[in-house]
């Protein structure tokens, strides 16, 4: 599995105007593209929490900041996405 910092080369690769979540390199999974075009760095839900968990929060604390600081920041058609998956 790549290192944070090689996904992060990686989307960089493909556009390196493509927005990233500051701390959360671990997390990405991939890219995405939108409508038109646009691509955008997907990351994991799950670990993005891990991550803030990882730094000390609850799982509690860590959803609520995920929430409120990372999945409401919309910064323009490059804002990452974050992907939940689905549990069976």
């Amino acid at each position: 599995m790549m290192s944070g910092k090689d996904m992060r080369d990686r989307v960089a690769e493909i556009d390196e105007d493509m927005l990233v979540a500051d701390g959360l390199d671990e997390a990405i999974i991939g890219v995405a593209r939108r409508a038109g075009g646009t691509y955008v760095v997907a990351y994991d839900e799950d670990m993005c929490l891990d991550v803030f968990m990882e730094d000390g929060m609850s799982l509690d604390e860590a959803r609520e900041w995920f929430e409120f600081n990372v999945v409401s920041a919309y910064v323009g058609e490059q804002t990452p996405i974050f992907l939940s998956r689905l549990k069976q």
